[in-house]
């Protein structure tokens, strides 16, 4: 557990300084970053696991049709939620990664109780209807559905789901996920060669090596979660991701100057409310647990 906790907040602090390194490419379409971003992530990770041996693993999974499943299904929601990141950090919606990345924790309580029959106690349950709650008056404040938000706090919780279900070591099951979009990812280059809208390779040198590091940027943390992910409950995981939003909120308004207004701060409020809810509801429940 100690373990899964340290992993978890390391990986939480590098996800939280992210739109600092994807702010660098704001001139590049989302699409075209997130294939290099699966490209070099591919390339990154093979190298990865090669240095660890561990192709024995990879052989495993090719026969085995639930595990190639599950693989496929958490490669393509990081995917999406990759996309949707990057997109909405370079066309200043930090505030609103930061709201959807606050909902995830909760979101991931109500999958542990549909998916893993995991039971909330009363207070867990009060937590996740005060963000209910919250996240109604920020779609009113917006005027508009947060879409950016509720897609990347979905694909992130289903994605965090598809991880406890896959028993492979971390390496071998990130090695897998980068290779299900590889073909779509190099689909797409092929795709911007041909009409001639390939941006990234226009990139002067020093920035276009900064591009190649995304595949490290990119699978450090995710190595961290899923180590995380296999030590720790759903429920459990996803509290501690308070710390990437908060990062990422003080950067949109001090770094990148995003407005945010009074009613958007009372939204997040009660989502900090509802997290110290839930924490203190959990302690509890340890405590009478161990008493019994």
């Amino acid at each position: 557990m100690n373990n899964g906790l340290i992993n978890a907040i390391i990986a939480y602090i590098m996800w939280g300084v992210l739109p600092l390194y994807w702010k660098l490419f704001e001139n590049v379409p989302a699409g075209e970053i997130l294939s290099h971003r699966v490209v070099w992530s591919f390339v990154f990770m093979g190298i990865f696991v090669a240095v660890q041996r561990r192709w024995g693993d990879m052989k495993r999974i090719l026969t085995s049709r639930s595990t190639l499943l599950s693989l496929t299904a958490s490669g393509l929601l990081i995917a999406i939620n990759w996309l949707i990141f990057i997109w909405a950090v370079n066309n200043g919606h930090v505030v609103e990664t930061s709201l959807g990345y606050y909902l995830n924790p909760l979101l991931n309580v109500l999958l542990a109780v549909v998916f893993l029959h995991e039971k909330p106690n009363r207070g867990q349950w009060l937590a996740i209807a005060i963000a209910g709650v919250a996240v109604l008056i920020i779609a009113i404040d917006y005027g508009r559905f947060p879409w950016v938000a509720i897609s990347l706090a979905v694909s992130f919780g289903l994605y965090g789901l598809a991880k406890k279900k896959i028993k492979q070591d971390a390496s071998v099951g990130l090695f897998s996920e980068t290779a299900v979009v590889l073909p779509i990812a190099l689909g797409y280059w092929i795709y911007l060669a041909i009409v001639g809208k390939a941006t990234a390779w226009t990139l002067p040198a020093p920035m276009f090596f900064e591009l190649l590091l995304s595949g490290v940027v990119t699978a450090l943390p995710l190595l961290f979660f899923a180590r995380a992910a296999a030590r720790m409950s759903l429920s459990t995981l996803g509290f501690v991701q308070y710390i990437g939003p908060t990062i990422m909120l003080i950067l949109s308004v001090f770094v990148f100057k995003e407005t945010v207004s009074p009613v958007l701060l009372v939204g997040f409020a009660l989502i900090w409310t509802a997290l110290i809810v839930y924490a203190t509801a959990s302690i509890r429940a340890t405590r009478l647990a161990k008493v019994s």
